[in-house]
């Protein structure tokens, strides 16, 4: 049984998202690499130098992000959306040198890094009693990677993070050892035909199951308005949600100085079982965007897509309700 997740066809797109200079082997190695060996500050002003040379030297990327930051500044000028789009880069450098440090940070430090709300961990804790498992959502927003490390090395919770294979095999490698080195399990899309199982096994047992849902994979995308603009988000959590009762729960994680995060839950989205299955995943799929957006316009700077997201944008002459 395949749970009616779409096939996944070898298309170009995933590439695109994932195939940039910041992310290739080479970059990504030595990035880790250095942060194991150099003091914090250090890998800082590298990383603003770094950055400034692939601002500059990456036009294709940086027009990428301008074009993708008209959907929060709509009336900015070109070169407004070029200085933010130069503070996307930085943001982006901060926040993997510091999830590179969290992963060797003796755990007692890390109640340093991280801070979270009595009242998300008692949530969370109230949707695991429900014996469902809980479908973590965010998008790539903040230091979504810095949100395992908090889950595994702070709350000691069980984590699966479902995750798609890089382009650079290098880079598939380390990240792969790095999940190895939280403890966190990872399920590999377009490695098996059986991912929407092995999900829902995670699930059954009462796994938190991570996924990041604002960009499609293949045909398995759903439309949804988000920044005000058609954009299409991935339907595999929320179709879960509809196939195993298990809750959505958005999370965020946004610096908060240097080294520094807030870990925030968002509303728990529960896929209606009382609507039809397609009206229901899409309602869930549009609250997750809802929540993301306001995230996105309090702090564009956080929101990391290096290639131009809206070309994935479904092609339709009106919005979706």
């Amino acid at each position: 049984m395949a749970c009616d997740v779409p096939s996944e066809p070898r298309d170009s797109r995933p590439r695109a998202w994932t195939l940039h200079g910041l992310n290739s082997g080479v970059i990504f190695s030595a990035t880790c690499r250095g942060v194991a060996i150099l003091p914090r500050r250090v890998s800082y002003a590298i990383g603003v130098v770094g950055t400034w040379l692939a601002w500059r030297l990456m036009p294709r990327t940086r027009s990428a992000l301008v074009d993708n930051l008209r959907a929060v500044f709509p009336n900015a000028a070109d070169a407004e959306l070029r200085r933010r789009a130069l503070s996307t880069f930085r943001a982006y450098a901060r926040d993997v040198i510091d999830f590179l440090n969290a992963l060797r940070a003796p755990e007692a430090s890390l109640a340093r890094v991280f801070e979270f709300r009595r009242e998300d961990q008692q949530l969370l804790d109230d949707l695991l009693l429900t014996g469902r498992g809980i479908i973590l959502v965010s998008g790539h927003y903040g230091n979504w990677e810095a949100g395992g490390v908090f889950l595994r090395r702070v709350c000691h919770m069980p984590l699966t993070i479902v995750a798609m294979t890089e382009a650079s095999p290098e880079v598939n490698r380390l990240r792969r050892e790095i999940r190895g080195q939280l403890g966190a399990d990872t399920i590999e899309v377009r490695q098996s035909l059986d991912t929407a199982l092995q999900i829902r096994r995670r699930l059954a047992d009462n796994k938190i199951v991570a996924m990041l849902m604002d960009r499609p994979l293949g045909r398995d995308g759903i439309e949804v308005t988000f920044l005000g603009r058609r954009a299409s988000f991935l339907r595999t959590p929320p179709l879960m949600g509809f196939l195993t009762g298990a809750p959505l729960l958005p999370c965020f994680v946004e610096r908060r100085g240097t080294a520094q995060f807030m870990v925030s839950a968002g509303e728990p989205i529960v896929v209606s079982t009382d609507l039809p299955r397609d009206e229901a995943i899409q309602r869930a799929a549009q609250q997750f965007a809802d929540q993301l957006s306001a995230r996105v316009r309090r702090h564009p700077e956080y929101w990391y897509h290096f290639y131009p997201y809206w070309e994935t944008a479904p092609e339709r002459s009106d919005p979706p309700a």
